[in-house]
C-alpha cells in the first residue's frame, strides 16, 4: 500500500517505514505531524474521493532537518553601478512514515477491461 501526500505545496509518494524529505513543517524532532493525502492506493483499490480521503491519515515522525541546495542571485543596474548580489537555502524536514491508517474506508477494486 502507498499513498500520495501533499506537503508545502508539493506531492511525494510515500509507504510505510520510508524516509521522505519535505517543506519544513515548525515541529521539533522527534514530533508527530499528520500529512494529508490526496491519493491511496491499496492493492487493486484505489482511494481518491475527498470524502473518503478526509478519514484516511498518514503519520509521521520528525527525524532530521536538512537544507536545500544554495541559491546564487545577482542583480545590476546599468549606468547607476547598483549591484546586489543575494543568496538563499530553503530549509527541509526528513520525516519517517510511521503508519497509513485507511479510517475504515473501502474502496472498489479497479478491473481491468
Amino acid at each position: 500500500m502507498y499513498a500520495v501526500i501533499d506537503s508545502g505545496g508539493k506531492q511525494a509518494t510515500v509507504r510505510q517505514g520510508e524516509t521522505v524529505v519535505v517543506e519544513r513543517l515548525g515541529a521539533n524532532l522527534g514530533d508527530q505531524v499528520m500529512l494529508r493525502a490526496v491519493l491511496v492506493v491499496d492493492g487493486a483499490s484505489i482511494i481518491s474521493a475527498a470524502p473518503d480521503l478526509a478519514k484516511v491519515t498518514v503519520t509521521a515522525r520528525v527525524v532530521g532537518e536538512v537544507k536545500g541546495p544554495k541559491i546564487k542571485g545577482f542583480t545590476y543596474k546599468p549606468k547607476t553601478r547598483g549591484r546586489k548580489a543575494w543568496g538563499h537555502r530553503q530549509h527541509y524536514n526528513t520525516v519517517e512514515i510511521t503508519g497509513i491508517d485507511l479510517g475504515g474506508v473501502t474502496a472498489p477494486s479497479v478491473s481491468e477491461d
